[in-house]
């Protein structure tokens, strides 16, 4: 009879998870058990992916960095990640929506984050399961003074991630078992093998979270919506990120912010402009103008910088009526 094999959370850590099944034996006939994060952080989440999903007898519980990419809740990571799944993305997030949010068989519980003790798993609310924000609030107000699995007092053991117990797991008279060993962050990746529960881990091969951060900078700023950003909003951003000691993302944000300030001295070009095509067109022709709005009030004598300056409150919206007037507008940066 095969195995329960349950992993701590791999974070796109694919080589780390290789060596840890070949560590413990894996066999076809092992059920194999993720705690959920599978995603987010690591070098490769989407051939952590693939190989749940394309393995036979596996399954994955829903962990709250699933439930950010299916809730559309994103930080850097999230960001990352979509980048790195390309066009696998969508299709992935997809198949996220259907994972379960806990797993019981008759010698163990699973969870990715927490239970409250004494619920059975049905009940339990899936923010505390899987250790969404609002779950972890809910948790630190049911246990002021300490955690949740120090009132664990089920004869079933349950196994759990999320939160990082160091480079050793959190094993508790047998029956509670905390498996994320911060596998991403450099410390290791580790395995509980049920029925006789035995702990496995491996060293993962690098600190890939702060590798990530660092090479996916540029790419991931790229992505940011900088043409619908309003200038406030804009300057805030590049003003932020600016500190980044990668050279390649310096350089790009001094473009963008070159890139901005020749919009915003458009501006009287434009006002210029608008008031010189007012007075070429007859009524009916500045109706069909795409920039009929902006010829209108040139022609009734109230568009002035100003005026222009609100209308034009993104770099999009600038670049929209620079085209309708047929002004040449600096070319956003690659």
């Amino acid at each position: 009879m095969g195995r329960t094999v349950i992993v701590g959370d791999v974070h796109g850590c694919f080589d780390e998870l290789l060596e840890l099944l070949e560590k413990v034996g894996l066999r076809p006939d092992d059920l194999l058990v993720s705690v959920g994060d599978l995603v987010d952080r690591g070098p490769a989440p989407g051939k952590v992916v693939r190989f749940f999903r394309e393995r036979p007898n596996s399954v994955v519980v829903m962990g709250n960095h699933e439930r950010k990419h299916v809730r559309g809740v994103f930080s850097y990571a999230q960001e990352i990640t979509r980048l790195q799944l390309g066009d696998e993305y969508a299709e992935t997030v997809e198949w996220m929506r259907t994972l379960p949010y806990f797993f019981e068989s008759e010698d163990v519980r699973v969870v990715h984050a927490a239970l409250v003790p004494g619920i059975p798993l049905v009940h339990q609310k899936d923010e505390i399961l899987c250790g969404t924000t609002s779950g972890e609030r809910e948790l630190a107000a049911l246990f002021p003074d300490g955690h949740w699995h120090d009132r664990y007092t089920d004869a079933k053991p349950v196994v759990f991630g999320h939160h990082v117990t160091g480079r050793e797991p959190l094993v508790r008279d047998g029956r509670v078992f905390g498996l994320d060993t911060g596998a991403c962050h450099g410390w290791n990746l580790t395995a509980l093998c049920v029925p006789g529960f035995t702990v496995h881990s491996v060293a993962a091969r690098a600190d890939h979270w702060s590798i990530a951060k660092r090479a996916w900078q540029l790419p991931v700023l790229k992505t940011r919506p900088w043409r619908d950003f309003t200038w406030a909003e804009l300057d805030e951003k590049v003003a932020r990120f600016s500190g980044t000691s990668d050279t390649a993302s310096q350089e790009w944000l001094r473009a963008v912010e070159e890139w901005a300030a020749g919009l915003r001295a458009l501006v009287p070009v434009l006002v210029d402009a608008a008031h010189r095509v007012s007075r070429e067109l007859a009524a009916d022709e500045m109706r069909r103008h795409p920039a009929a709005p902006v010829l209108f009030q040139a022609h009734s004598g109230r568009l002035d910088q100003t005026a222009l300056a609100k209308r034009c409150a993104t770099p999009r919206r600038t670049l929209d009526v620079a085209a309708a007037l047929g002004v040449l507008a600096p070319a956003p940066p690659g």
